[in-house]
This record gives C-alpha cells, structure tokens and sequence, in this order.
C-alpha cells in the first residue's frame, strides 16, 4: 500500500469543516473595535475559550504524526510528553496563569520592557517576529509532506489551502476567531479521539487484551514507560523524560507564555483556563497512545507499507481508517489539519499584535511619523495579518520544493536549540529581582553558545565527556538550561542598588504581576452571554452535520459512534447555548 485511500464522503467532511471555520471568521469580526479587542479578545475571554485555545496552540500536526511515531516504536513513553504539558498548564493554575494575566499587556515584549527594559525588548521583538514565520511555515510544511505521503494529496495544494483558510479568519476575525476556532476543534477532537481510543480497545479486547496482545508479540521490553539508552540510541530513558517534562515547565510557565493568558478576563480566570488545559492534557496523555498501539499490534503490516520516510508517524492515521465508520474518517484528517491550524493562527495573531504595539511605535517615534488613531491601527492589524501569512505560505512552498526528511525531528532540535535559549531569562526574571537589565541578553547569549556548538555537532568528548557521548536531545536541551541559567546568574552581582531606575521598575513590574485584578473597575463590561451563544450555535451546526452521517450506511458500531459523537458535541453546545441565554 503506497497511500492511504479517502472517499468522496471524507472529501465533503472537509470541506464542509474548512467552511465552517471561514464563517467563524466572518462572525467574529464585528467583535474587534480596536487593537485590543483584535489581538486579545479585548481582555474578556471567558476560561473555558482561552483554556481551551491554549490547549489547542500547544499542538501541531507533530501531535497526530511524529507523536503517533513515538508511539507505534516505544508503546508507551509517548505518555510522558502529554504529562508534561499537563504539569506545565498545572503550574500555571497554581500561580503562574494569574501572574501572566495580571502583567495587563498586549504583547509578551510589553512585559519584557517593564522586567528587563527596552533593549531587551526591541531584541524579542526583532527575534521574534522571524522564527514565529519560520516555525509556522515549517510547521505547515511537515503537514504538507504527511498529507501528501499519505493521503495522496498535493503538497502544494495542501499548504494553500490549509495556509488561506487560517489566514482568512485570522486576518478578519482576529483574536476572537483565533480562539473560537481553537474551541471548537477541540470540541471535535476530544471526543473524536476518546472514540477512536475506545474503538481501538475494542479491537484489542480490552485493557487486558492489549498486553496480552504486546506479550504475545514480545514488545513488553520496547513498551516500558521508561527505556534503557540501548534500545533507541538515548531515547525514551529517564534523562529524555526528565527533558520532556522540564521543557514543558519552561515552555508553559515563562513570560514568553503569556499571550495564552493576556485574553482571559483576570487572574481567576487565569486559574480556571490553566487547569481545564492541564485536564485535557491529561486525559489525551492516557488516551492518545491507544491508536498507534493498536496499529503496531494489529496492522504493522500496513503501516511500514507505506512509501513514506517514516512509515511510523502514519500510525494513527492507519489505525483511525481502520476502526472508524465512513464519514469520521474525513475527521480524523480534520484533526491533523487543524493540529497545525491551531498553532499557525496563534501565532500570526502574536507576530501581528508585536508588528503594531512594539516595533511601528518605535518607527513613528524615529521617523516622526504622525501617530495614527486605534481604527487606522486595526487596519494596519489586519493587512499586517494577511502579508505575514502570505509570507509564511510563501516560504511553506518554497521548503516544499527542495529535499527534505525528518521535518519534525528539525522542529524539536529547533524548540531545544532555538527557542529554550530565549525562554530561560524570561522565567527566572518572574523570580530573581536583583539583576542588571542585560541579566536576559547574557543569559541568552550563554545558551545560545550551546546551541551553536550542538548544532555543528562539536564532539562531546572536547568537553570530558566519554567518547561515545552524543547529542542526544536531552544533551542539547539540559545543556542549552544550564548555560542560560548560569548566564542569568551570573549578572546578578552586576545589579544596580536598590532605589535606582532599574530597580524601581523591576519592583513596580512584579508589584503589578501580582496585584490581582478587577475586571470591572479596568476592563468594564464583559461579553459572556455572546460568546457562550455565537460558539454554542456554531457547535450544534457541527453536531448536526455529523448526525446526517447517521444516513451513510455503516455497521451498527459504526453508526453508534457518530451517533456518541454527535449526541456529546450537541449536548455540550446546547448547554452553552442555554448559559448563554442566562448570563
């Protein structure tokens, strides 16, 4: 088998979802008055919309994909990258989320200038806005070349397709579109994945059947939680868990995290969104395993069939064509799309918010330039919008035509070697107070040494290590940790005395971060009942949609699935909606 086969029926399922998404847009338009409102939600997201938009922006097609490799080759250590965002998002409902929400800015360079200054800010700025491009088209890319190894689809129309449709309701919707299309892919994949793990077990008899199953196949070594170096060459061992879970304690709990936060109405809020995210990430972490499992168990034979490079990281797909009913299928393909829509959306909606509330100020301030009202500045939001996801699209096709393997494996070098170095400052900076304002640019200098020396493959043993150390990627991640945090603490001996400028505006930074806030008093009136009502309709069209399926005929356990899945994705949007009409 060269490629996997989709009917006419999963076609319309597509489409029909793609369409979905651009009247999202369309609604969510008239949400955005000014900058604010089009790059945070005007402060008033509900938690249960940016909690769960969060949860959405943390995955990628890598999610369904390289994720689902993991799996299908090492059973069960693909848990531990689930859990560690779920403790991340845990630490954030402790006391980080509030913290996030209450430095009451637009932009993470905005609180980078109230912590570290503006030199500090300006190099996030100018830093940011390039790898933002660069990781979403290459994001874009990877799912390109899944989709089309595949599914058989064309790489290039994927991309432009895929590429258009975020652009289109990012663009007009802003960040209100961002975060109900992020709601309502999670309202698809949640319970669509918790079917598919639940049809898999089905089809592995159960719980006890599928370890008979691993035992049978002697797979019980391979499947440990927990590997010996020896089995993947360093992988899936205590040192790579200890990695997984601290890069997402970094990755969730720095200031670099909090545009998830800056919509949410104040820091209670906060709290709420932060630990919804956290459940969901554990209930995924002890259910997306299942599918590749059951692939490896049950159909290894048509997953290395595949003329792919990396047949593995097809698992999921294989095992959810194989248990589900027609017309789920093209939901499945809907998940890996959106994986990767999720994070490109957010992402251009934060490279834009930084565009105008952090780089054009300081453009109109060097040129002189004549300060534009906020009705002239969400229009430049928007055309900024379109031109930086033109940009990413553009570059998407242009990694498209040269060769290239492993894209995934390049995106986590890229998130160990690329951005931990830059993350690190802005954690310990919520913490340590006494530095000088360059504490974060010798940090980041200091890790990014390491980078440099693990991406030209420096042997390890230059540095003492045994000859037959190598990078491996907790090498490169811990290396990278411990080399900026020494270049943080480093600077400390180097910090102004108490009572100078730079002092009193760390003071007043973290006064601030801590000072809860009254949304009534400084935001005003919110708009739950719109948003609980708008979403919840745009959900019972969805829910309706997948009970028409009920007419494709199907095997009885087919037709119970989409019936389950269109009863909780209705039940869930009437509800809102019924809320909705209370608030």
């Amino acid at each position: 088998m060269s490629q996997i086969e989709i009917s006419n029926i999963e076609y319309l399922v597509i489409v029909g979802y793609l369409v979905l998404i651009v009247a999202v847009g369309i609604v969510f338009r008239k949400f955005s008055s000014d900058t604010k409102d089009y790059f945070i939600g005007g402060a008033k997201g509900s938690w249960w919309l940016v909690g769960s938009s969060a949860f959405m922006s943390a995955f990628s097609a890598w999610t369904f994909t390289g994720a689902a490799g993991v799996a299908f080759e090492s059973g069960f250590s693909v848990m531990i990258i689930f859990l560690g965002n779920a403790f991340g998002f845990f630490l954030n409902f402790l006391f980080l989320g509030p913290w996030l929400r209450q430095m009451r800015v637009t932009t993470f360079p905005e609180a980078i200038a109230g912590r570290f200054g503006e030199a500090t800010r300006n190099f996030y700025a100018l830093f940011e806005v390039p790898i933002r491009i660069l990781y979403s088209a290459m994001a874009l890319y990877g799912l390109g070349i899944f989709c089309s190894a595949v599914f058989g689809y064309d790489i290039y129309h994927v991309i432009m397709v895929c590429g258009v449709v975020v652009l289109f309701y990012s663009a007009t919707g802003g960040r209100w579109a961002v975060m109900a299309t992020d709601f309502l892919q999670g309202l698809i994949l949640v319970p669509l994945t918790l079917i598919i793990a639940w049809l898999c077990l089905s089809q592995l008899d159960g719980i006890d059947g599928m370890f008979a199953q691993i035992d049978a196949q002697g797979l019980s070594d391979k499947f440990k939680m927990i590997n010996s170096a020896e089995l993947f060459a360093g992988a899936y061992t205590w040192g790579w868990a200890s990695a997984m879970v601290t890069k997402g304690f970094l990755v969730f709990n720095s200031m670099y995290a909090g545009p998830r936060y800056f919509s949410v109405k104040d820091g209670r809020e906060a709290r709420k969104a932060a630990i919804f995210a956290s459940v969901l990430f554990l209930v995924g972490g002890l259910v997306w395993f299942l599918p590749p499992i059951t692939a490896k168990l049950l159909y290894a034979e048509q997953v290395v069939g595949l003329a792919i490079s990396k047949p593995a990281e097809a698992a999921y797909a294989i095992a959810s064509i194989n248990v589900l009913p027609v017309g789920l299928i093209g939901l499945v393909v809907v998940a890996i799309l959106t994986a990767t829509m999720s994070s490109m959306d957010t992402g251009l909606n934060t490279n834009v918010a930084i565009m105008i509330k952090d780089i054009y100020p300081k453009l109109v301030r060097r040129f002189q330039w004549t300060e534009k009202p906020e009705t002239v500045l969400l229009g430049y939001g928007r055309l900024l919008t379109w031109i930086m996801g033109v940009l990413v699209i553009l570059l998407a096709l242009q990694l498209a035509r040269q060769e290239g393997k492993g894209i995934f494996e390049i995106m986590l070098d890229i998130g160990a070697l690329l951005m931990s170095p830059i993350q690190i400052p802005l954690i310990w900076g919520l913490f340590v107070r006494r530095t000088p304002w360059w504490a974060a640019l010798s940090s980041i200098a200091f890790g990014f040494t390491v980078s440099v020396i693990a991406f030209l493959n420096v042997p390890l043993s230059t540095f003492g290590f045994p000859v037959e150390a190598t990078w491996t990627f907790q090498m490169k991640f811990f290396g990278v940790l411990a080399a900026g945090s020494l270049g943080f603490l480093l600077s400390i001996p180097f910090a102004p005395p108490k009572g100078s400028p730079h002092r009193i505006r760390v003071d007043a930074f973290i006064t601030n971060m801590k000072n809860p806030i009254n949304f009534r008093t400084e935001i005003g009136a919110g708009n739950d009942s719109a948003q609980l009502q708008i979403i919840g309709r745009f959900g019972a069209a969805v829910a309706l949609f997948i009970a028409a399926m009920l007419i494709i005929p199907n095997p009885p356990d087919g037709r119970l699935a989409i019936a389950v899945l269109a009863l909780a994705i209705g039940g869930i949007s009437v509800l809102m909606i019924r809320q909705g009409a209370k608030v």
